[in-house]
């Protein structure tokens, strides 16, 4: 059983948004495609980044909470991961826009964006020697200007990370050893800043909103070339 402890938190994570997506007012299983086609580019450049990080020793995985099943250097569940947390984050993010009239970040988000990208780019420059940090941080802020130069609204897209948050608590804490053994998964503290919320580096939380981030308006691209 101890075997399939990474499984069963990716399975955990995706059965109610999977359940609730045949809701039949708003059917968001008829947008299957259209969050395939965006997750499938996504999760491709993810898994390059992991795969390059795993090969490094940024980070690794402990075999005792895995199936054994494998891609590349890259367990199964890793892979699964990259799929079924984005469909809870594209999930939420189509629910919200038929549930929430108006975002409460809608008159905030454009401040919001650009503390952020400050941030990130000084973290990027201060630890451009730590390769999560630099990378997370890096990457993150070129995106939000990127998206903030295109005048991408995204008030939904920050409603959607603020409802995560518990749930990633819940899971990314599992995944980095709380109320386990041993992490699941580990990281090298010398490749980020060593400040861990709980038992989670905090540039899971901004790696986090750069998959989730990208993968919105990847489907919301491919939903309005559908449309």
């Amino acid at each position: 059983m101890k075997s399939l402890t990474y499984l069963l938190i990716d399975l955990a994570c995706v059965f109610v948004p999977f359940v609730a997506s045949f809701y039949p007012q708003h059917a968001f299983y008829k947008r299957w495609m259209s969050f395939i086609k965006a997750n499938c580019i996504v999760t491709i450049l993810f898994l390059i980044w992991d795969y390059i990080f795993t090969a490094i020793g940024v980070w690794g995985f402990n075999p005792g909470y895995l199936t054994g099943v494998f891609i590349g250097n890259l367990p199964l569940e890793e892979v699964l991961f990259f799929i079924c947390i984005p469909f809870c984050c594209v999930f939420s993010y189509f629910a919200f826009t038929y549930l929430v009239k108006r975002s409460p970040f809608t008159s905030v988000q454009h401040h919001i964006t650009t503390v952020l990208i400050v941030i990130f780019a000084i973290l990027a420059g201060l630890y451009f020697n730590h390769w999560y940090t630099v990378t997370a941080c890096g990457f993150t802020a070129l995106y939000l200007m990127y998206l903030k130069l295109k005048k991408v609204d995204l008030a939904f897209h920050y409603l959607t990370f603020l409802f995560i948050l518990p749930f990633f608590f819940a899971s990314n804490g599992l995944l980095t050893g709380s109320f386990l053994e041993a992490p699941i998964v580990w990281y090298n503290d010398a490749e980020n800043m060593g400040i861990r919320m709980f038992t989670i580096p905090i540039e899971d939380s901004i790696y986090g909103l750069l998959l989730i981030f990208l993968n919105i308006e990847g489907f919301r691209y491919f939903e309005n070339k559908r449309i």
